[in-house]
């Protein structure tokens, strides 16, 4: 967490039910601008965001954090879109308790759920264990690329996860299996409540030089491809034909009809890259979720595709 999220009290107009909150040795953040947690820098406060100190103090936190409470999880903030009129209830984000990378045998590496998925490629690279270059790719943190089955240049996590670490809602730490998981493309089916803590991944040993060398080029093409400089959340939607080896991809879609460019404010469509939303500096949240609307509106007129989002869109819509 950043050094400006020091921790903070309840404001007098806070809701009452912080007050149910339980005592923790980690710590609550009240009314914390969520633009500071979201990569398009967007986005109204949260009611309470929650930091646990480790895996005990998270599982005592949701063993008894009333039921009512709505809660959401959030990771990297790279593939989030933080809506203007906040989060309602709480908002779980694991920090650095939560980020060791270590190997655990001669083809396994374990990696906590806040570490970004680039640490992992290159502590794998270290191990000279190949298999995990196309994290090199991937701007957001373990946690949500279990989540959402991340992947990129030809690998995806389903390839290399072999089981995770987890809390559940009711506070018990449980292990699962990938295939408990159910990953399809860009898809995780494990429907009941989990934050992941953990993720063991196998690797194959490798030349490391090569390794690198993989990811290094990895690296070269994103940076010429895509707008990573930019104030952006990566990939808008999800390649509409299941896997992202079939038929047309989304950006080939957003082209098609006309799309590359679009602007709604400071929210721009790239031009680098049309699966990706640019916030040039003063778009708000309904700037750029209407522009990405509105693309999909023209893709399914053009091409008859309803494209999904890929971006995780989180928060109160502001009226009026």
């Amino acid at each position: 967490m950043s050094t400006s999220m020091m921790h903070s009290a309840p404001h007098e107009s806070a809701p009452k039910w912080v007050k149910a909150l339980p005592e923790v040795r980690g710590s609550y953040h009240y009314q914390f601008a969520m633009a500071d947690l979201c990569w398009f820098r967007v986005g109204g406060p949260a009611d309470v965001v929650y930091l646990p100190a480790d895996k005990e103090d998270l599982a005592h936190f949701l063993a008894h954090l009333p039921a009512d409470i709505p809660l959401h999880i959030l990771g990297a903030g790279s593939n989030t879109l933080i809506r203007d009129g906040g989060v309602r209830g709480v908002v779980l984000r694991l920090g650095a308790a939560f980020g060791a990378i270590e190997q655990i045998s001669d083809r396994q590496l374990k990696a906590g759920a806040a570490a970004l998925d680039v640490r992992l490629s290159r502590a794998a690279a270290d191990a000279s264990l190949s298999g995990l270059e196309f994290y090199r790719g991937i701007p957001g943190a373990i946690g949500g690329a279990i989540a959402m089955n991340a992947g990129a240049y030809g690998g995806e996590t389903a390839d290399r996860l072999r089981k995770v670490e987890g809390v559940t809602r009711h506070g018990e730490v449980v292990e699962l299996t990938a295939a408990e998981l159910d990953l399809s493309y860009r898809h995780n089916g494990y429907d009941d409540f989990i934050v992941y803590t953990a993720a063991h991944y196998e690797a194959v040993p490798g030349d490391e030089t090569l390794i690198r060398a993989a990811m290094q080029e990895i690296s070269d093409k994103r940076a010429t491809t895509q707008p990573i400089k930019s104030r952006t959340g990566g990939s808008t939607f999800k390649n509409p034909a299941g896997t992202s080896a079939d038929g047309p991809k989304s950006w080939q879609l957003i082209d098609a009809a006309g799309c590359r460019g679009a602007r709604i404010g400071d929210a721009q469509v790239s031009e680098l890259h049309c699966n990706f939303l640019i916030n040039h500096g003063a778009a708000s949240a309904a700037d750029i979720e209407n522009l990405g609307d509105m693309v999909r509106q023209k893709v399914q007129q053009t091409s008859g595709v309803y494209l999904q989002w890929e971006i995780k869109r989180i928060g109160e819509v502001v009226h009026g």
